[in-house]
């Protein structure tokens, strides 16, 4: 036993040395992200609100006749404004960007019409911006722009020290920063998921990074409970007299026991959002994007667009964007309007499930191609049904319910994702859920049994989004806040001590190197 505590002190000790900055770091970030969000970007309802309304007087091509132009397969294909003139955008996995005005293709933007695109988009004359060159890699703020790129950056002379991207094959900006954000990126996410440029460029080696460092970091949580129970000594009278350090060490102790289970918990649901051996990543049951559009969009269904009779539809709502979908084997036109945004939506990541997609879309208005009507109400649960069914045809449903309210699997604290939702149980192997959305009949989140208790596992260790307290208001906020504290006290005063500890044996080694302290040389005679 003695041997066994020995070795626990020692293995607790060295590790401790080595990871306690990175525990101080994680919580102190973690608390960060509580309220600031994640990485800096630029949301849709943020792009669109910033998108010029499509002038249709302009429009001389039909979807059919742009993407032929296109020179695609086909695909999504979007109507909106760039660079002041309607153009169609056709994304089949390559994009190409055709005016609707002339049917000419949209050639790689330069730096000059990059900065024409940059003022239109923050309402500021050019003099006010200045360009700092042409990305062909993605840096600290683009990460995720890889598809984007070439990318043309430039500062805005303003008080929030802005600056943006503007993408050279589409034509539009693409990511935004401020002062601020990225002030509170370089203290949150960035530290907390290691998401510095250099390394997170380099997938696989960011990701054995942080799964070894936080599956030591769970070594170094269980070996410190450990110890909480083998150093106790159990038979003092009183509960104080028991433990058996003093000063700075006693502390460490006392908060590492009272904060430890939450430690340990919180690093390893860290460990779990990785997916280490991949243990959560069956496919679950399939379910074909088709099975509600009843095939590909047919582009040829879509008419010219009268800009009188949609001008008398839309009652004075601007048009940003036009979808060209098909729904249930019909064709819409998916409209996005303009929306006033009293404030900017908060980044929902940190308080949603990753496997939940749907984003719900206030500005968005579907009209029927045929009548040019507006749909006022949703798709209907049996016709959902009907071709969930249908695209699943060896599995049965055994369950259907339409949600008015989220559930512990599908949900949202801002609200942003859409309600009511229809969730359909199925029997097969892996007890797939189904989420889809009746008001464009489209699935939202597909939950197997794994993902659920993943689910428990990470989100709801990790966010501790649990619904007795989830949703109420400070009373999260107190709790985890607490918990955090807690965990940074004790892990500040491990690194405290395994740096006093690291001088004390540097000043020891020294003074052993030292000539005054070797033994005195005694001469031969």
């Amino acid at each position: 036993m003695a041997w066994f505590r020995k070795s626990v002190i020692l293995l607790h000790r060295y590790l401790g040395i080595v990871l306690s900055l990175l525990f101080v770091i994680w919580f102190a970030s973690g608390i960060t992200m509580i309220y600031a969000g994640g990485m800096p970007r630029l949301t849709a309802d943020e792009r669109l609100e910033r998108l010029p309304a499509v002038d249709l007087r302009a429009v001389r091509l039909t979807p059919a006749e742009a993407a032929e132009k296109s020179f695609t397969s086909g695909g999504r294909t979007i109507l909106l404004t760039i660079m002041g003139r309607p153009a169609y955008r056709v994304d089949d996995g390559e994009t190409a960007t055709v005016f609707a005005d002339t049917g000419d293709l949209l050639e790689e933007v330069d730096a000059e019409h990059a900065k024409d695109i940059a003022s239109r988009f923050m309402s500021v004359p050019a003099e006010k911006l200045t360009y700092s060159g042409t990305l062909t890699q993605p840096d600290q703020w683009t990460l995720g722009q890889g598809r984007q790129m070439p990318l043309h950056k430039f500062q805005v002379d303003d008080a929030a020290g802005t600056e943006l991207y503007v993408s050279a094959e589409l034509g539009e900006v693409t990511v935004v920063t401020t002062r601020r954000s990225r002030s509170l990126a370089w203290i949150g996410t960035i530290p907390h998921w290691f998401y510095f440029a250099a390394l997170r460029s380099n997938q696989p080696l960011w990701y054995q990074i942080v799964v070894w460092t936080s599956g030591l970091g769970c070594v170094l949580a269980l070996l410190g409970l450990i110890l909480g129970v083998t150093q106790y000594r159990w038979s003092r009278p009183r509960p104080s007299s028991g433990i058996p350090y003093s000063g700075w060490m006693r502390w460490h102790y006392v908060t590492g026991v009272i904060f430890g289970v939450f430690t340990l918990t919180w690093v390893f649901s860290g460990l779990l959002s990785m997916e280490p051996f991949g243990w959560a990543t069956q496919p679950g049951l399939q379910i074909p994007r088709n099975a509600f559009t009843g095939g590909a969009v047919d582009l040829a269904r879509f008419s010219p667009m009268d800009p009188a009779a949609w001008k008398r539809l839309m009652n004075g709502r601007a048009i940003k964007e036009v979808e060209f979908v098909q729904i249930q084997d019909e064709p819409y036109y998916a409209v996005r309007t303009a929306r006033e945004l009293t404030e900017a939506p908060r980044p929902e990541r940190l308080h949603q499930p990753y496997n939940v997609t749907g984003r719900k879309e206030g500005s968005r208005i579907l009209v029927a191609a045929g009548s040019l009507a507006i749909r006022q109400g949703p798709f209907s649960a049996e016709s959902l049904l009907e071709r969930l069914k249908q695209a699943a045809p060896t599995a049965s449903i055994v369950e259907a319910q339409l949600l008015q309210d989220y559930d512990s699997y599908y949900y949202s604290r801002g609200r942003q994702t859409p309600l009511p939702i229809l969730r359909v149980k199925f029997d097969d192997p892996d007890r797939t859920w189904v989420y889809v959305d009746p008001e464009v009949s489209q699935v939202v989140a597909r939950i197997h049994r794994l993902d659920r208790v993943e689910r428990w596992l990470y989100n709801g260790l990790h966010s501790l989004d649990f619904s007795f307290w989830y949703n109420r208001r400070p009373l999260w906020d107190i709790g985890v806040l607490t918990l955090m504290l807690g965990g940074l006290t004790s892990s500040t005063i491990g690194l405290c001590l395994g740096i006093k500890r690291l001088r004390r044996s540097a000043k020891q080694g020294a003074r052993s190197l030292s000539p005054s302290s070797a033994p005195a040389m005694t001469r031969s005679t």
